[in-house]
């Protein structure tokens, strides 16, 4: 399992580890992922997704997993959430009309 977020596409960074004689060595920072259970209202379902915590403070902040991924690009999001936005955006046309 590849440690990216779902949601915002958070992966790892590539740095150095310096010491006190100022050596260099390569380490990897990875995101705070965390497997967490989202609702979504207009589906009325519990999706279980591996997101990072900035990730998860975003969508709380929007008001919800539903209102989140329709602001959001589908360049950044995994093939798993691009299928759950479309059956969101179709519901949401099929509430509208």
């Amino acid at each position: 399992m590849s440690r990216v977020c779902e949601l915002t596409g958070k992966g790892r960074q590539v740095g150095n580890n310096v010491s006190h004689a100022n050596n260099k060595t390569k380490r990897t920072f990875l995101p705070n992922l965390q497997n967490v259970t989202l609702i979504s209202d207009a589906l009325g379902q519990s999706v279980k997704l591996r997101v990072s915590t900035h990730g998860l403070r975003s969508v709380e902040h929007v008001g919800g997993l539903d209102n989140w991924l329709l602001k959001t690009s589908d360049d950044k999001l995994s093939t798993k959430v691009r299928k759950l936005k479309r059956e969101i955006v179709k519901k949401n046309a099929e509430q509208a009309a």
